[in-house]
C-alpha cells in the first residue's frame, strides 16, 4: 500500500469510492432515520451531490488536501481530505472513505494520521473529524476515539414542512 498525494486524474476513482462507501448510510441507515419527503429533499441526489462535491476537496491553495491508499496493482482503495484554517491553527479531517475490503486493516489510521502529519507541519494545534452517530458510523467513531479525539455530543434535527 502506497499513500500519496491526490491527482486530477484520481477523480473518477474517488468519486466512485465515495459513492460505494457512502451508499449504505443513505440507502439503509439515513432513509430508515426519516421520513420519505424529508429524504427526497436531504438526500434524495446523493450520488450526485458527491459527484460535485468529490473534486472540490483538492485544492491546495485554499488548504485543502487529499491523499490516497493506492494498492500494488494501482488501484485507489481508500482516501483522505483534509483543510487547514492557517488563522484559527485548526485544521478538519473531512472525508475519510476506505474501500470495505480494506477495512480493519490499519488504513483508516494510517490516512488520518498521514493527514495529523501534514497539518502539524502547517502549525495546526487541534484537528476536528465528524462522523454519525448511527449504526453505519461505528466503526468510525471508534477509530476516531483510538485515536485520541474526543466526541463531543451533537443533536441534529430535521422537520419537514
Amino acid at each position: 500500500m502506497h499513500i500519496r498525494p491526490s491527482r486530477t486524474s484520481d477523480l473518477p476513482a474517488l468519486v466512485g469510492l465515495t459513492i460505494e462507501v457512502f451508499g449504505p448510510f443513505y440507502e439503509q441507515s439515513f432513509r430508515a432515520m426519516v421520513p420519505p419527503d424529508v429524504y427526497e429533499h436531504q438526500h434524495g441526489r446523493w450520488a450526485d451531490d458527491y459527484r460535485d462535491f468529490v473534486p472540490t476537496l483538492h485544492d491546495p491553495e485554499h488548504g485543502k488536501h487529499v491523499a490516497v491508499a493506492e494498492s500494488d496493482d494501482g488501484q485507489i482503495v481508500a482516501y483522505v481530505g483534509w483543510h487547514i484554517d492557517l488563522e484559527r491553527r485548526h485544521g478538519e479531517i473531512d472525508p475519510l472513505a476506505v474501500r470495505e475490503t480494506h477495512r480493519r486493516s490499519g488504513l483508516g489510521r494510517e490516512l488520518c494520521e498521514h493527514a495529523i502529519s501534514a497539518m502539524r507541519e502547517h502549525g495546526v494545534e487541534v484537528v476536528s473529524v465528524g462522523t454519525g452517530g448511527d449504526w453505519f458510523h461505528a466503526p468510525a467513531r471508534a477509530l476516531y476515539e483510538s485515536m485520541d479525539f474526543y466526541p463531543v455530543p451533537v443533536v441534529y434535527y430535521l422537520r419537514a414542512l
